[in-house]
């Protein structure tokens, strides 16, 4: 082999072992649903023009140390402090993803508490401040079709990452953080009015957008598309359902 060729072979040895370690040996993940269109929808003609997008939806999979920067660092203290309150990280962590540069702890429901607690009071986590909670629906995500999706930041080091919770449609249920996170308070009815997660312990679980009485969850994926016709002076616009479909 030339010299020119083996440092070819060199280069691409090195390019491969660099995209290893930036994924941190990470698991290829679940594929969990083929999904057509540009948001999954199938309740409906497609009215996005994209109905015949496809592509496979995978889960991202748990990622293997070291994670690089700080994630080994906060996923140490959190699982020794863990530990001093006699909980079993593993059994409170179910699994840890660090993909697209982001850290993400999975936590069982369960220890959601104490591990969101931790997190704030440990000197050496100290994230003190949750910007929010998101929710997501997979249907195809059999057993665990709700996802709530914490965003936590420490101001005094400078620190991100997430913690995701993941329940059935079945048994929608998890702690709210209200008493951790005060912050949350509107988060959490949000989450409950579009995705219908109930939070146990939050301190007035209402409806904050749509009307008391609404039936179903908007900003689920089997949400139908149909909707009100809106109304302009000579003219009008049909629901969604009603409109042109492109499937």
């Amino acid at each position: 082999m030339s010299d020119a060729g083996e440092d070819d072979v060199k280069r691409e040895q090195v390019h491969e072992d660099t995209s290893d370690v930036a994924r941190g040996g990470q698991q290829p993940g679940e594929v969990i649903a083929e999904r057509r269109g540009m948001f999954g929808a199938d309740t409906g003609g497609d009215t996005s023009g994209y109905g015949g997008l496809r592509r496979t939806l995978r889960m991202p999979g748990a990622t293997s140390r070291p994670y690089g920067g700080y994630f080994d660092e906060v996923a140490d203290e959190l699982e020794g402090a863990l530990e001093e309150q006699g909980i079993d990280p593993a059994a409170a962590i179910e699994r840890t993803v660090v993909d697209r540069g982001e850290l993400t702890f999975h936590i069982a429901r369960e220890h959601l508490l104490p591990v969101a607690r931790t997190l704030r009071d440990d000197p050496a986590l100290r994230f003190e401040l949750c910007t929010g909670v998101s929710g997501v629906h997979n249907p195809e995500d059999a057993g665990r079709e709700l996802h709530a999706v914490y965003h936590l930041r420490s101001l005094t080091h400078g620190r991100i990452l997430r913690l995701e919770v993941g329940v059935p449609d079945s048994d929608p249920h998890l702690p709210s953080v209200v008493e951790v996170y005060p912050t949350n308070d509107w988060h959490e009815r949000e989450v409950y009015d579009f995705f219908g997660m109930i939070f146990d312990g939050h301190p007035a679980l209402t409806r904050i957008m749509m009307p008391d009485d609404w039936q179903g969850f908007p900003q689920r994926k089997d949400y139908p598309l149909g909707g009100i016709p809106v109304e302009y002076k000579g003219a009008q616009i049909p629901a969604p359902d009603q409109r042109r479909s492109y499937s």
